[in-house]
């Protein structure tokens, strides 16, 4: 299996935390929802596997390629 470190692709803030560690999630799930400038951008899964690292929380800041998910798969 390989792993996937998931980048955020903006600036902004962790609007909502869809995935736990643990879940199964299927290629292009929503795993977390971004806003930036008053939009919510969703980040999705690449893969199918399993959600092995969750490295934000509601309402943290990111930057831009921060890694805010990993997924096994």
């Amino acid at each position: 299996m390989a792993t996937h470190e998931i980048e955020s692709e903006v600036d902004g803030n962790v609007w909502k935390v869809i995935a736990e560690v643990g879940a199964e999630v299927q290629a292009g799930e929503v795993l977390i929802i971004l806003e930036s400038m008053k939009m919510e951008i969703p980040v999705e899964s690449p893969v199918a596997g399993v959600v092995t690292e969750l490295r934000v929380q509601p309402n943290d800041q990111v930057a831009e390629e921060q890694i805010l998910v990993v997924v096994e798969g």
